[in-house]
């Protein structure tokens, strides 16, 4: 079970691991071992997921998901495969999160008359001041 918040968890059985060899660290091991680690996930298909939540994820992850409906999240910062699947596995709990996190509705506000004056008074100083440089009038 993959815990995503708020009520929400990933059965494993929902999620598959596919492995490739892996660039980066790893010395000879590298070009004999499988440690990269990609972690993929039906979201078209998921159950856990109400239909309001797979759309948002949809146009929210858009880059991560193919054609199919498939998440897809990659690891291979890690020398040894069960390393990386924990990092693809807790990538992709904070991909859920922030793609499900709903932001609160934006108020409007003014700007306070105060701050207005403010920013007048100074463009006046600012003019006075260029117009003092050519002679023709005195600064406050």
């Amino acid at each position: 079970m993959i815990e995503i918040g708020d009520g929400l968890a990933i059965p494993d059985e929902e999620v598959s691991f596919v492995t490739s060899r892996s660039g980066g660290p790893g010395g000879q091991n590298v070009n004999k071992l499988e440690t990269r680690v990609t972690l993929r996930f039906d979201l078209a298909a998921s159950p856990s997921l109400t239909d309001e939540q797979k759309s948002r994820l949809q146009e929210r992850l858009a880059t991560r998901v193919t054609r199919a409906g498939i998440l897809q999240v990659t690891s291979q910062k890690h020398r040894t495969q069960a390393d990386n699947r924990e990092a693809a596995v807790a990538r992709f709990a904070e991909l859920l999160r922030e793609g499900l996190h709903e932001e609160a509705p934006r108020k409007k506000t003014r700007t306070p008359k105060a701050a207005k004056r403010r920013r007048i008074e100074a463009k006046r100083r600012r003019g006075l001041q260029k117009k003092a440089r050519t002679g023709r009038i005195e600064v406050e």
